[in-house]
């Protein structure tokens, strides 16, 4: 879960495309509340570098907090936006 600024300055087109370029599988959506949900699936390095980037976000984000938990794979082998 991504919190701040998040909507409305292309966190999930930015985060849909880093996510494919990590080879990660999953997706990406915004929350009635503002904040940004993402749900992936990779190995652990992968997995690292997309909450570093989900830190920062694109240049237009402003960030103020990540946080993450654990859920079961889903074996899922993409990874889209969803509305």
């Amino acid at each position: 879960m991504v919190r701040g600024q998040v909507q409305g300055v292309g966190y999930r087109a930015a985060c849909c495309s880093r996510a494919q370029d990590l080879g990660l599988s999953g997706w990406v959506r915004n929350r009635p509340d503002g904040s940004v949900e993402i749900e992936a699936e990779g190995s652990p390095l992968e997995l690292t570098e997309l909450r570093l980037w989900c830190e920062k976000g694109p240049a237009e984000a402003v960030v103020n907090s990540v946080a993450s938990s654990q859920v079961a794979a889903t074996g899922a082998d993409w990874f889209e936006v969803r509305r």
